[in-house]
């Protein structure tokens, strides 16, 4: 997986999200000018073969050549949204949730549908695309069939609370936002536990909500100085409001393109492999979804 620095890796398996998951992947690979790997996986059954005994080569082959009528009709997908992206393919042993965190260690970034790849159906947030989301070395993007638009010419929104992560997250929001030509919306909320304790008990006139506020929009914009510097042609659409994070970025991602956000943020524990925001946002937000780890390569 060496020359994969540069690529874009989607999950495959031939359902309904796993298409949409194609056609975003390729039109995310053509905006950035770089390839697409569809990847596809097997797992041997078990009870074929006594503990211990290795499969002879012609059982691997013949579950290689099972997957192919779905990379072809993934390819087919993929060129139909952009025709001259580079795309190749890769059908690999294992669990498929494993599989693509193996492939993030590499990839620019992996793209997957939250259901299918084994998944419960009925549930929003699949079990391949909440541990991926959660254990993944590069950002991934989760897609819902109900959400797909590879063609939207939407907004980037990204959530923005002044941690580590988010300045990673921020990073790569105006990175796509360029890419895409788009717009970017900057989402900041402060109605957070800590402002609430600040001001328990404590009587707050209206004109000292209007400076914690103006304090909160002298804060977005410092956070977003350098980023505007190094993107000057994405132009940004600065959100401020006192609301919980998932609400605000659910709103102001109706009909937008992506929305990006942290892993972890202010108030985050270091034993949850997947924020609740993020994860909250992967159930409820109206558009593909980016999730930047702290562990994320760039």
């Amino acid at each position: 997986m060496a020359s994969l620095e540069n690529t874009v890796v989607v999950g495959v398996d031939g359902s309904d999200a796993s298409t949409g998951a194609v056609a975003y992947a390729a039109n995310t690979a053509a905006k950035r000018g770089i390839p697409l790997l569809l990847v596809t996986s097997y797992t041997m059954p078990a009870a074929m073969f006594a503990e211990g005994m290795v499969p002879p080569q012609p059982v691997y082959d013949e579950l290689e050549r099972e997957c192919l009528p779905i990379l072809e009709g993934a390819r087919e997908t993929a060129l139909k949204v952009a025709p001259e992206i580079e795309v190749n393919h890769a059908v690999v042993e294992g669990n498929p949730a494993q599989v693509l965190i193996d492939y993030s260690r590499k990839a620019k970034l992996i793209v997957l549908g939250s259901r299918g790849l084994g998944g419960i159906k009925g549930m929003v947030l699949g079990s391949v695309s909440a541990a991926v989301a959660s254990h993944a070395f590069c950002p991934i993007v989760v897609t819902r069939t109900d959400t797909d638009h590879p063609g939207t010419d939407g907004p980037v929104v990204v959530g923005i609370d002044g941690s580590e992560i988010s300045a990673r997250a921020t990073d790569w929001a105006f990175a796509e936002a360029s890419a895409r030509g788009a717009e970017l919306i900057a989402v900041h909320t402060w109605m957070d536990p800590q402002v609430q304790a600040a001001a328990a008990g404590i009587a707050l006139t209206d004109d000292d909500w209007s400076q914690l506020e103006e304090q909160q929009h002298q804060t977005l914009a410092e956070r977003l100085a350098g980023f505007a510097d190094r993107f000057p042609d994405v132009k940004v659409t600065r959100y401020v409001t006192r609301d919980r994070a998932v609400r605000a970025l659910v709103e102001q991602s109706e009909g937008a393109q992506l929305v990006v956000v942290g892993s972890h943020g202010r108030g985050g524990f270091a034993g949850m492999v997947l924020g609740s925001t993020s994860r909250a946002l992967l159930q409820a937000a109206p558009c593909p979804v980016m999730v930047v780890r702290p562990e994320a390569h760039a």
